[in-house]
Parts: structure tokens; sequence; C-alpha cells
């Protein structure tokens, strides 16, 4: 097979259809997935299956067929948009003799790429080691024959039991790191509460805009693009609003569908910027046919991690796509629920502004803004 120009390799696609959600979305999610991760897609494979097969997944008849349009196509791995077991993988492996790669594995591994401060590579590597050791369990059968030969005699205790060993000595230690971290942000936590200052947190499902958002908000340039996970590291930055108290605003890590639950693990201290905040800005992609897929799929993250009493208002971004005219709703109680806008032209920011600063009016302002 030439070698790409680029150095990326060539990934075949495999969607397989439950009957749970809309097939198509799900599959151009998986084809930014792989263009994240730095793939190039080579074929796609689509089925419709009642349930997983225990032993290939997908099937022996359709896994043949996965083969033949792998080689046809010359990909150098397989990417399947769904959880795989380690005996799954392994059998998976043998049957196409090439690399596979679950949902879970491509994104970690874009989280890998993306991470940037020491935290941030500290959280992803305690993902990826925990996610392995599920791999130990049945996946490596290679391993637990005893290492013999010359050179290669150990302690008496198989190599899978060693590298069970490495792996729970190593995360061991991560998880005393990120304790420290965790420690450290708490202590921060409270002395902005002793401060009376307002904590709001941007959340969202990954690329709906909120780095883009936070950016317009607070005149701060951090990484933004039109890819997913773009931003992996929690900023903080304070947001001065005439007539509002004083208020951080911090922009978390995006979320999405499936969303590992060892990575949700890793990053809970970085998350609990969520579940500590007083108020969540949920970040939404209105322009998104999907959209209300990823409503849910982000109440869910926010479930899982303690954070979903915390008040919300929505803010429907990219308004500029044509999707929605800037503006604010409000509930029956006449209380802002969501604000319409676009972060990228800044039409209807105002408005979010101004819904700030009547949810966190200063003592003294009370009574001008009741």
């Amino acid at each position: 097979m030439p070698e790409l120009p680029n150095g990326r390799d060539r990934a075949l696609l495999v969607e397989v259809d439950f009957g749970a959600g809309e097939p198509e979305e799900r599959l151009a999610e998986l084809k930014a997935l792989a263009a994240s991760a730095g793939a190039e897609v080579a074929d796609i494979v689509t089925a419709r299956r009642a349930r997983p097969d225990p032993a290939l997944f997908a099937g022996r008849g359709k896994i043949e067929e996965i083969g033949a349009r792998r080689a046809a196509a010359a990909a150098d791995l397989v990417i399947f948009d769904h959880a795989l077991s380690g005996a799954q993988q392994r059998n998976l492996e043998r049957a196409l003799q090439c690399r596979v790669v679950d949902r879970v594995s491509l994104i970690l591994d874009i989280f890998a790429q993306r991470a940037q401060s020491a935290e941030g590579k500290l959280q992803v590597e305690l993902a990826q080691l925990q996610h392995l050791s599920t791999r130990l369990v049945r996946g490596w059968t290679h391993l637990e024959r005893q290492a013999g030969g010359i050179g290669l005699r150990g302690p008496g205790e198989t190599q899978l039991e060693t590298d069970r060993r490495l792996i729970g000595t190593r995360v061991k230690m991560l998880k005393s790191r990120l304790a420290r971290i965790a420690s450290q942000r708490e202590t921060q936590r409270r002395a902005r509460r002793r401060a009376a200052v307002r904590n709001v947190a941007l959340v969202g499902y990954t690329n709906a805009g909120k780095s883009t958002l936070f950016n317009r908000l607070t005149g701060a340039t951090s990484y933004t693009a039109d890819q997913l996970f773009a931003t992996l590291d929690t900023t903080l930055r304070r947001l001065v609003l005439a007539g509002a108290q004083t208020i951080v605003l911090s922009d978390t890590v995006g979320f999405v569908r499936d969303l590992p639950h060892d990575l949700i693990a890793a990053f809970r201290a970085t998350l609990k910027e969520a579940v500590d905040a007083d108020l969540l800005l949920h970040v939404v992609d209105n322009a998104h046919p999907g959209r209300d897929e990823q409503i849910q799929a982000v109440d869910a993250v926010l479930a899982e991690i303690g954070a979903s009493e915390v008040p919300q208002i929505l803010v429907r971004n990219k308004c500029d796509a044509g999707a929605c005219e800037p503006g604010v709703e409000r509930d029956e109680y006449g209380r802002i629920r969501a604000v319409r806008l676009s972060a990228l032209t800044g039409a209807g920011v105002p408005e979010l502004r101004a819904a700030l600063v009547e949810r966190f009016p200063r003592p003294g302002d009370r009574a001008a803004t009741a």
C-alpha cells in the first residue's frame, strides 16, 4: 500500500444500527471523530442487527464483507462506532488481520492528542490505563503464558500478572497525583465562595461553540477549532458585568454521546467546576439536526457527575447559520430559560450578558432589577 503523504492511517468505519437513535447522525459523528483522531476514511460499512454478536459483534457474514472491503480499500485499521469487549476485539483482529479500534479507544486517542496541561495528560493516561486493564482480563490470552527462555525468566508470575501489577501501580500513582490537584482546586473554589464569587460553567456537546462563546464573553483567546474535543483543559476567567456580582466563568471539556465512563471518572476533578457552579450555560449547536439528542447526552453526563440539579440556561448557539433569530426565551414565571445567539458574530450576546446580570444582580441593584 502506498504510504499517505501526511502519514495518516486509512480507516474503514463500521456503523451497526441496533434500532436506537439516528444511524445517519451517528455515522456523521463517527466520521468527525475519525478525522479528529487524524485518520483518513477509506470506506464505510453499515449494518442492522437486533443485538450484538457475542464473538464478532457484527456477525461472521458481515465481518467477511468488512474484511473484503478493508482489503479493497487498503485500510490500515477498522473503527467500530461501538464499545467492544476484549474478546470481541481480539476475535475481530484475528478475523480481519488488522488493528481494530472501538469507540472508547478512539475517543481516548483523541483526548491523548489534545491534552496540553499536566493535569489533562494525567487524566487521559489514567483513563487509558483503566480501559487497558479491562482488555487484560479476556483479550490478551497471549500474555497468559509463563515468560521463559534465556533472559526472559521472571519471578514466577505470568506476563499477564506482571502487566496487571505494573498497570495497577501506575494507576495508583496517577490517582494520588490527581487527588492532590483536586485538593488544590477545592481550596480555590472555597476561596471563591468566601469571596462571594458566582461560578458559571459552560457545558455542552463537543463542537457546540463553548470556547468561542467563552472568548466572546471574557475577551480570552482560548483555542477554538471546528473539530471535536478542541478544548480539554478547563479555563477560568473573571467576567465583569456592570450591575452584576463578581462572576468567574469556566470553559469545560465538551461531552459526547456514549462518553467512556473511565474518561468521566478521570476528568471528575475538572468536571467538578460544573458540579459546584451556581449556574450552567448549556451551549447547544442549534443548527445541528441532532441537537435534541445532543442535549439529552449532555444532561446524561451531568446526571452522572452529580450536576443535574444545578440551574441551567440553554444557550442556542449558531444563529448565524440560520437556525434561529437572536433573542430571549422565558418560562411561565418570567424567568429566562434560553438565549438565542451567535458566539461567532456576537449577535444575541448582549442578551446573554443581561440575563447573567438579571440572575446575579449586585445586592444594591436588586430593587432596580426586581
